[in-house]
């Protein structure tokens, strides 16, 4: 497998799916988002964002290559690299037991573990990695059946953040802060909400090589000047402005039809 894919970012109609199948308003979710989550579901080859986690695969298979790769199999978490760069690890584990692999990673922008497929909408393993390739839409509904499927949706409708941050995080919530931080998130997302069709453009510029700063939807000095650049090498205007001709273009370069 490649795990290639177009990389295509949540759209109004994925966030609305979202907010439905979990009974909530968008600011409880990007709340969710921008504490919970990596922030975007690719990475800048277009692959879905992935954690290899050796102490699941070490579970999954007995501990039967631990003594072949302790940094992919082991009792202990660890060993992470981050990035594209996890991709290696998941590789090797793959040549030692596919499953078990697939299922020892962390998947997209909810980073939903492979081992959880089901409660996050999926018959078996592939169906679910089929999912995170398909687009960020797919990854997002995968992560509000997981948190609905984990009875953590009414937490979010009474915007209960410490019963929710207990029910995601663990026990150990506090030590992070995980429930004030969620709180003041969804504060500052009921004033306002990220732009879509800015986060859309700031992750083309990502795959295009043209660096906008984090895939949040708010513009921000890394974003014009990945736009000024961009424009200089389409012959555009340079105004670091998401125009009409900006933006047309530089989604018909990203993701051309």
């Amino acid at each position: 497998m490649n795990f290639q894919s177009t990389g295509r970012p949540l759209s109004e109609s994925g966030m609305e799916e979202v907010c439905d199948t979990l009974g909530v308003a968008a600011a409880q979710v990007w709340a969710v988002l921008s504490v919970e989550t990596r922030g975007f579901g690719f990475l800048e080859n277009r692959k879905p964002r992935i954690l290899f986690e050796r102490h699941i695969f070490h579970r999954l298979t007995d501990g039967a290559y631990d003594q072949v790769n302790s940094n992919i199999s082991n009792s202990k978490p660890g060993a992470y690299v981050g990035g594209p760069a996890e991709y290696d690890r998941l590789e090797a584990a793959l040549s030692l037991d596919r499953e078990a692999a697939l299922k020892s990673a962390s998947w997209g922008i909810g980073q939903v573990m492979g081992f959880n497929y089901a409660v996050a909408g999926y018959p078996n393993i592939d169906a679910m990695i089929d999912g995170m390739l398909a687009d960020e839409n797919t990854q997002m509904l995968a992560m509000a059946n997981f948190i609905k499927g984990n009875d953590l949706a009414a937490a979010m409708q009474s915007r209960n953040w410490e019963a929710f941050a207990r029910g995601y995080n663990g026990p150990a919530f506090r030590k992070n802060d995980y429930d004030t931080r969620l709180a003041a998130a969804h504060a500052r997302f009921k004033v306002a909400l990220p732009n879509l069709g800015l986060r859309t453009a700031q992750a083309a510029l990502l795959f295009l090589g043209f660096d906008p700063g984090p895939v949040d939807g708010v513009r921000g000095r890394r974003t014009r000047s990945g736009l000024i650049q961009f424009q200089e090498n389409a012959g555009l205007a340079q105004s670091g402005e998401l125009d009409q001709d900006t933006e047309s273009a530089l989604l018909q370069a990203a993701f051309p039809s």
